[in-house]
């Protein structure tokens, strides 16, 4: 790393454990290795209320410690709404666990999920974060940036207002691998080809993004607001 070059405290947020890998695996490896300090927010939970079993809770407590570890956060928080249920959630409520997140973290970084997925908890939580992202009440952050999530961003309707368009790409082939690796750590979650959540997919995704910045593989963001 360059004398003189300035870390950055940045946040991931995931609406759901495994977000982070997908959206920006490679890239919070890159931060991780130059050296920024990185944080991990989880908005969600899984619990029996909705259908998930004891072991199925036990086994995804040892995958988030796991995958924490394995990325080297500084830090990693839980709000722990429940899962499929944000739209139960008094929007003031939400607003103000992230806001007080964001305010204990300041972040001059933040990655976000996509607006627009499919998923209503995406949608939900990418209101809300926007709502705690405001530059006058936020002023430490610099840089917000939208990841996709295979599965969810490109399933989600093609009516303009509902478009992925990157502008912004991270080089992760130095990364591909680790982040594939990470994500077999879900093992729930990863699916056979052609299903869109297979290791191939995954892999194929970054191929494509790579393509489309003349790298062998890419990650690819929306640029909500930078300030330099």
């Amino acid at each position: 790393m360059s004398r003189g070059v300035k870390l950055k405290r940045t946040l991931i947020i995931s609406v759901h454990p495994d977000d982070e890998t997908l959206g920006c695996g490679g890239t919070t490896l890159k931060h991780r290795d130059n050296g920024d300090e990185i944080f991990w927010l989880i908005l969600t939970k899984a619990d029996k209320s909705v259908g998930f079993t004891d072991d199925f809770l036990l086994k995804r407590e040892r995958e988030i410690k796991t995958v924490s570890d394995l990325y080297g956060f500084k830090e990693t928080i839980k709000l722990d709404f429940m899962t499929t249920k944000l739209h139960l959630v008094d929007f003031n409520v939400m607003i103000t666990a992230i806001s007080k997140v964001i305010n204990h973290i300041k972040p001059q970084i933040v990655y976000m999920n996509n607006r627009s997925d499919i998923h209503t908890d995406h949608q939900i939580a990418a209101k809300a974060i926007l709502s705690c992202t405001k530059s006058f009440r936020y002023p430490f952050i610099e840089r917000i940036l939208m990841y996709e999530c295979i599965s969810e961003t490109e399933m989600s309707a093609p009516f303009p207002e509902n478009m992925f368009i990157p502008n912004v790409y991270s080089d992760i082939s130095n990364y591909i691998e680790k982040k594939v690796d990470i994500m077999k750590i879900y093992k729930s979650e990863v699916q056979n080809p052609p299903m869109p959540r297979s290791l191939e997919n995954i892999r194929a995704l970054a191929r494509y993004r790579g393509a489309s910045c003349g790298v062998d593989y890419a990650e690819a963001f929306m640029l909500v607001r930078e300030r330099f």
